[in-house]
């Protein structure tokens, strides 16, 4: 379970650093400024989210349910929450009604609080 947390946590690391990247360069020349300010705070949470599920994976061993909640509904969490905005930030650029994505992203962040709580309650 180590290796997967790890894995995930590197794979949203670079992930976001990529997206940050084009976020910071190409994507500024298509999209309107609120729409990149959006796409930003997209790419923020999922490296708030690499490195925490980075540091869980090292100092956890998965063998209590907290720390196991912890790893899904963060990752969770991340898919629904950073993803959505990714869409909805580039929905008019591709002439796409995905307002159906808006109530998604509150439903990750509830998510990603899920399982900070659940690490915390592995400490308590």
């Amino acid at each position: 379970m180590k290796e997967t947390v790890i894995c995930t946590a590197a794979f949203f690391g670079a992930l976001s650093i990529i997206l940050g990247a084009f976020g910071a360069h190409a994507f500024k020349k298509i999209l309107p400024e609120e729409k990149i300010t959006s796409f930003e705070v997209g790419v923020r949470y999922q490296m708030y989210s690499a490195l925490t599920l980075l540091m869980i994976g090292f100092f956890f061993d998965f063998t209590v349910y907290s720390e196991r909640l912890a790893y899904y509904s963060i990752t969770a969490g991340t898919l629904l929450f950073s993803f959505s905005i990714y869409f909805l930030s580039f929905a008019d650029y591709w002439k796409k009604n995905l307002k159906f994505l808006g109530p998604i992203t509150p439903l990750g962040g509830l998510l990603l609080i899920i399982g900070w709580v659940a690490i915390f309650c592995r400490f308590i």
